[in-house]
């Protein structure tokens, strides 16, 4: 869909160069001389290089709309994790780089939101929390029982998270994935 080069906000994703970019920013300039423009950030979809590019009022911008599939995590093999679309039951390989960070969260089972274009993944989305399993937590020390004071302690993933000091080994909690950060104990 065709749309004006001023009419691009943050977070539309537009088919410019042969390649699918997001818009991060974008500013409207009103020069002295000559006609206005907008200036947008872009990031590419795929690889994450940034660009920032020009666009005229005038000038006409392909904006792209994604399909949003739930699916559901199955398993990983090497760099690539396997997902199972929850409609057509169609596997979907999606390489762990296109994940980021939060793929030390994925679970079986997990249900997450996969963006994709012309039946080609382009982005996941996790869910905003999950609860795992404490494996190694450190002693709380004497006397510091300060409500502020966390302890570090590593999750049955592997990943490190800050802990208030009454959690243990064996605790389930849940945790934000954006940002690894504790929430709340589990409620079993």
């Amino acid at each position: 869909m065709k749309i004006n080069g001023n009419a691009i906000k943050p977070g539309n994703v537009i088919s410019h160069n042969g390649r699918l970019w997001v818009a991060s920013k974008t500013s409207h300039v009103k020069p002295g001389k000559g006609g206005a423009f907008a200036q947008v950030e872009l990031r590419d979809i795929r690889d994450g290089t940034k660009l920032n590019e020009r666009f005229r009022a005038t000038e006409g911008v392909e904006r792209v709309i994604l399909d949003e599939v739930e699916c559901t995590y199955l398993y990983a093999e090497g760099d690539t994790h396997i997902f199972m679309h929850s409609e057509t039951f169609e596997q979907i390989s999606i390489l762990q780089d296109m994940i980021g960070e939060p793929v030390a969260f994925l679970q079986d089972g997990m249900t997450v939101s996969v963006s994709m274009y012309e039946s080609e993944p382009i982005s996941v989305t996790m869910p905003d929390q999950t609860t795992v399993t404490v494996i190694e937590a450190d002693a709380v020390v004497k006397g510091q029982t300060a409500s502020s004071s966390y302890k570090p302690a590593v999750a049955d993933n592997g990943v490190r998270i800050m802990v208030p000091p009454f959690i243990e080994t064996g605790t389930r909690i849940v945790v934000k994935i954006e940002d690894a950060t504790y929430v709340e104990r589990a409620k079993d």
